[in-house]
């Protein structure tokens, strides 16, 4: 009897369910994962003839699947306090590349770092970005693999003012001294220390000799003068000359490492407010600041909102090392599926439209944290529910056929 076929039909179409529910289930922890759901479609045979008043006559023949769609809605996001884990908030997919060099696209942003100092899946592919040459991206080129290396190093900066808060002993005697050491670094990153050190003349005068180690420029015996004057204050204490609030003109050159040259500015603060002044306190600094750093090697890193990943350095600076893309389709529907979360473009999804997070269209993307899984558990419990049901609704059927047969079979008998 024709009539089979429309329970089995049924039963196919029920059991395909069954497994769609049950791989949603399966993947309920599983980082990235989106959800599916099966679409049925009804058959209908040939019209039969019509109605009394025209209306066709048909009968259908079952049901059969359509297709399968995908809900792309975001995830819960789980902060993990790794420094390399992504999620996504919005739209876009991370672009990620195999080993044979195929490119895919995922939301699973459980990433780690390799021993080449990439960032990649938990499948080994490398995660692709725009790259970084001395903390500029540059998102004109072609993707690379985001490195955020340890090994990496970040450039110093040559000092070129500094300045110290001191206080010399009003009530000290004429020959007394006090010296204060001064670090700053030269074009190599280097750094250098100077001696700054004040001797008493007489009331409210003090002379300055600001001193470098014979052995910074490859010599022996005593520090090399770099520069040198007085200092008088008034009976308030407070500094008069240098006047202009500043000594001009330090000049560091011959540097036993090869390093430039130095121009060094010694800011002594405005007038009234000078970072040096004349109390009847002991002599003391205390504080001293300069405007340079030495080169730093990478401690950590963070990802920005845009995707920036921003390494933190030793030295106190921040660098970027390269920037995320992220890839969005017109008909994210037509991607097909693969293992680990990964996702291939077709003719039906449409070519990859590369960008970055938080610019056109794309999400943002939320460093240390992974998005979870958007698989409600009530709702598929409820589907799974309804898929029994239709199942052994069918199969009730199948079996009525059965019985309707013998029963046939008995009339001829």
């Amino acid at each position: 009897m024709a009539s089979y076929s429309i329970p089995l039909s049924g039963l196919q179409a029920e059991s395909s369910s069954l497994n769609v529910i049950s791989n949603n289930l399966a993947n309920l922890n599983t980082d990235g994962y989106k959800n599916q759901t099966l679409n049925f479609g009804d058959v209908f045979a040939a019209a039969q003839g019509s109605s009394g008043n025209g209306d066709p006559i048909q009968v259908g023949s079952g049901v059969q699947v359509i297709g399968t769609s995908s809900n792309f809605s975001n995830g819960d996001v789980e902060s993990t306090g790794v420094d390399s884990n992504m999620a996504i908030q919005g739209n876009g997919m991370f672009v990620v590349q195999s080993a044979n060099g195929q490119t895919s696209y995922t939301r699973d942003g459980d990433f780690t770092v390799n021993s080449s100092g990439q960032l990649v899946t938990p499948g080994g592919e490398l995660v692709m970005g725009y790259p970084a040459a001395n903390g500029v991206v540059s998102t004109s080129g072609t993707l690379s693999p985001i490195t955020v290396d340890s090994s990496g190093t970040a450039p110093g900066a040559t000092t070129t003012t500094f300045q110290m808060t001191a206080n010399l002993d009003s009530s000290a005697t004429v020959g007394t001294t006090f010296s204060t050491p001064m670090t700053v670094y030269d074009s190599l990153g280097t750094a250098q220390t100077l001696n700054v050190q004040f001797t008493n003349t007489g009331t409210g005068a003090w002379s300055y000799a600001i001193t470098l180690p014979a052995s910074a420029t490859g010599g022996t015996g005593s520090p090399t003068t770099v520069s040198s004057g007085t200092m008088t204050f008034d009976q308030s204490g407070n500094l008069l000359t240098p006047s202009g609030g500043s000594v001009t003109g330090i000049d560091v050159s011959g540097l036993a490492d090869g390093a430039a040259n130095m121009n060094l500015t010694w800011n002594l603060g405005g007038s009234g407010s000078s970072t040096i002044t004349q109390l009847d306190s002991a002599s003391a600094t205390s504080a001293t600041t300069q405007n340079g750093y030495g080169v730093g090697t990478l401690t950590g890193f963070t990802v920005a909102p845009d995707g920036t990943i921003e390494g933190q350095f030793s030295n106190d600076q921040t660098q970027a090392l390269g920037q995320v893309a992220l890839a969005s389709f017109g008909n994210v529907q037509g991607l097909t599926q693969s293992d680990n979360g990964d996702y291939q473009s077709t003719p039906a999804s449409g070519a990859a439209v590369i960008g970055r997070a938080g610019a056109g269209g794309n999400g943002t993307i939320e460093g240390s944290s992974v998005e979870e899984s958007n698989v409600d558990l009530s709702a598929e419990f409820s589907n799974l529910i309804v898929a029994q049901q239709g199942y052994e609704a069918n199969a009730k059927a199948l079996t009525t056929f059965d019985q309707i047969a013998q029963a046939t079979i008995q009339l001829v008998t």
